[in-house]
């Protein structure tokens, strides 16, 4: 069993110490992205899985989100941390800053985004879709580490695999979103319906393409990696001691998301 859940991608894999364990979970949903490693973090046990499965070969439209989410729950997760790389829309949230999402706006379509379709009609709400103590515990680990930080951001989240146009980056900007991503929706929803406290750590690796004109390059993948990489390390130090000094999460929001959301 583990009491912290990790979902994380390139970089992260080598992320866990002690004697570690990997193991395939069925699932309702189908395959997971990967085996779950279980292991220590921060003197807790931890479960890491892959989003994009071990050597990044799953595109963000393509995950398993419920498969993922429900491989948590069955480990008996107190909480889910979602690090991600993302792009900036707005000019003063630069490259190599760490957001810490409590909105998020889906632009995504086609996704498995629930996991009540029937009989039972159950309506969870998504007004807050993170969890508030978990944020307000990383904006202080983040401050303590001397990390460039912002406490709030709202995430605009595009299908992929293929990054926006100019038209659509500076439409997102004049929206007033701060960072863009592939894979928060409908990740951090669906940990809501299974009322595990979630939150989101997004790592800037770049301007997104709507800021060119004004002087940022369009990103790149290569671009992305090249930032990602030079971070890690950082982000490494972060989520263990995130872990390390995890706060009570009984209060959360999130364990009572299903409190009157069921039609029955």
């Amino acid at each position: 069993m583990a009491t912290v859940g990790i979902f994380g991608g390139s970089g992260l894999y080598q992320l866990l110490t002690g004697a570690v364990e990997e193991r395939w979970i069925e699932t309702p949903y189908g395959p997971p992205s990967d085996k779950v490693v279980l292991g220590e973090l921060g003197g807790r046990p931890v479960a890491f899985l892959p989003r994009h499965g071990r050597g990044h070969t799953i595109p963000p439209h393509k995950i398993n989100y419920r498969a993922n989410l429900w491989v948590m729950k069955s480990l008996g997760v107190d909480a889910v941390i979602g690090p991600c790389a993302v792009g900036s829309l707005q000019k003063h949230i630069e490259p190599g800053h760490v957001v810490l999402c409590d909105q998020f706006v889906d632009r995504t379509s086609g996704r498995e985004d629930t996991f009540y379709e029937g009989p039972i009609v159950t309506h969870v709400s998504a007004a807050e879709p993170y969890c508030p103590i978990l944020r307000a515990h990383a904006l202080g680990v983040c401050q303590r580490r001397g990390m460039a930080v912002h406490g709030t951001g709202t995430m605009v989240v595009v299908n992929g695999p293929r990054f926006s146009t100019k038209a659509e980056s500076r439409w997102y900007t004049q929206m007033g979103w701060d960072i863009i991503g592939m894979t928060q929706y409908p990740e951090a929803y669906l940990a809501r319906e299974l009322e595990l406290p979630y939150i989101n750590i997004s790592l800037v690796t770049d301007y997104d393409a709507g800021l060119v004109s004004e002087g940022a390059e369009a990103v790149t993948h290569e671009a992305v990696l090249e930032v990602f990489a030079a971070n890690i390390e950082n982000l490494r130090g972060l989520l263990a001691e995130l872990v390390e000094t995890l706060p009570e999460t009984s209060a959360s929001p999130a364990k009572t998301a299903l409190t009157g959301a069921r039609l029955a």
